[in-house]
């Protein structure tokens, strides 16, 4: 069916101001993700699942501006002992990176795939993202398949001593950046990766994560301040039998971030947990959009976010629990909520469970309210002041999604990153 002029047009002039990279092993990835884009067009208010947010910043040909300002983000995780790798407006920065040599982990950029003829990155590239296009559609994801400019492929093969730290940076106010990492983790290995800065004025990355059996991989992720940057990131993630994936990330401001992760459980007993805490003041617009499928015997999954708005801010949920005919014994949780400081505020929220099996324990929900009032009084007749009591009570609110940190020291560090965010704005 051919497309509206409307987005065709606006595809299009996309299209046109972007270069395919001298693509080599990827290039059939590349132009198939090209086809594909032309297929669907970019994604506007009447699809589906863009129906609660305005996708035009994230499709036009030119990044809209994003000042610059002193921001302590790239700071962030600098308490851990990490290997650090820095991309700065989307591109590679060597001199701030540290050195890619670790026990148990195999780094490259994503131009040295083809040359260094890194088997498991060229067949995985574009391979996931593409599975993930059905039965919704990611046009944007398959954009950053066809024009990623820069990127890493990490091999896990062991038990790296410490994170692999992906900073992002910002140094033009006018930057759009394109970046996809693929992680291979092999049979009993597991990593822990951190993400965070704010990478660019539009930002689009993609990670394509394949966990062996028996591997696991952790990813915390710190997003945003107060910047005036635009994101889009997409995570595609495939489980084998006894793996365990667990994300969290944290977004505070930015004018708009849509995280989407697709997540599929194909061996029996694996376990994918993907949480968010998220809070929002002002012209803020932030949207989680979750896709979990279920595809084994006796897999759990569970999705929990959490979102604080103040000032007009915008907090949005999608997130579908799909049980395949055959996956008994799956556990899949799913939670929404938000926390509405003010009348001006919204929370649009979108749960869904489509289950094709009889033994199984599913469940979903999604609230939106203001502070507990009983619980406020309470803190206040105690000499707790005002400001200090709401800021004790949104804390207790985003506690659940924070405690899917399964190490205590990132999840100090997210919680220290919320107080820091509350002091300065009470």
């Amino acid at each position: 069916m051919a497309l509206p002029q409307a987005k065709q047009t606006a595809t299009e002039e996309r299209l046109a101001v972007l270069s395919l990279p001298d693509a080599g092993c990827t290039r059939a990835a590349r132009e198939d993700a090209i086809a594909r884009v032309r297929q669907m067009g970019l994604p506007s208010r009447r699809d589906e699942y863009w129906k609660y947010t305005q996708p035009d910043t994230l499709v036009s040909a030119d990044a809209a501006h994003a000042a610059l300002f002193e921001s302590d983000e790239p700071q962030m995780f600098d308490e851990f002992d990490r290997l650090k790798i820095v991309f700065v407006d989307g591109v590679f920065n060597p001199e701030e990176s540290d050195d890619l040599t670790l026990e148990g982990v195999s780094i490259d950029r994503l131009e040295d795939i083809c040359c260094k003829d890194i088997h498991w990155a060229k067949d995985l590239y574009g391979v996931l993202e593409a599975n993930g296009q059905v039965p919704v559609q990611r046009p944007l994801a398959a954009l950053n398949t066809a024009f990623a400019s820069d990127g890493v492929a990490i091999h896990v093969t062991g038990k790296p001593s410490k994170p692999i730290s992906l900073i992002y940076r910002h140094a033009s106010e006018d930057s759009d950046a394109i970046l996809h990492h693929v992680v291979r983790v092999e049979t009993d290995a597991e990593v822990t990766i951190l993400e965070n800065g704010p990478a660019a004025s539009r930002f689009n990355k993609c990670m394509e994560i394949d966990i062996a059996d028996g591997g696991s991989l952790h990813h915390v992720r710190a997003q945003g301040r107060d910047h005036e940057r635009r994101a889009a990131t997409h995570m595609f993630t495939r489980l084998g039998a006894k793996s365990v994936y667990k994300s969290f990330t944290l977004t505070m401001n930015g004018v708009l971030t849509r995280n989407e992760q697709v997540i599929e459980l194909t061996g029996d007993d694996a376990v994918a947990h993907v949480a968010g805490a998220c809070v929002g003041d002002g012209d803020f617009h932030h949207d989680d959009t979750v896709f979990v499928t279920h595809d084994a015997v006796g897999c759990e999954s569970r999705q929990v976010f959490k979102k604080v708005l103040r000032n007009g801010a915008t907090g949005v949920f999608q997130g579908k629990i799909l049980v395949k005919e055959g996956a008994q014994k799956t556990d899949g949780y799913q939670i929404s909520q938000s926390l509405l400081l003010d009348d001006d505020s919204q929370f649009l929220a979108k749960p869904e469970l489509e289950i094709y099996a009889d033994d199984v324990v599913c469940s979903h929900g999604s609230t939106s309210g203001a502070l507990d009032e009983t619980a406020l009084f309470y803190l206040r007749s105690r000499g707790v002041p005002v400001k200090e009591a709401t800021n004790l009570l949104t804390l207790s609110f985003l506690a659940e999604a924070v405690e899917e940190i399964e190490d205590e020291g990132l999840a100090e560090a997210m919680v220290d990153r919320l107080e820091g965010w509350l002091s300065r704005r009470s």
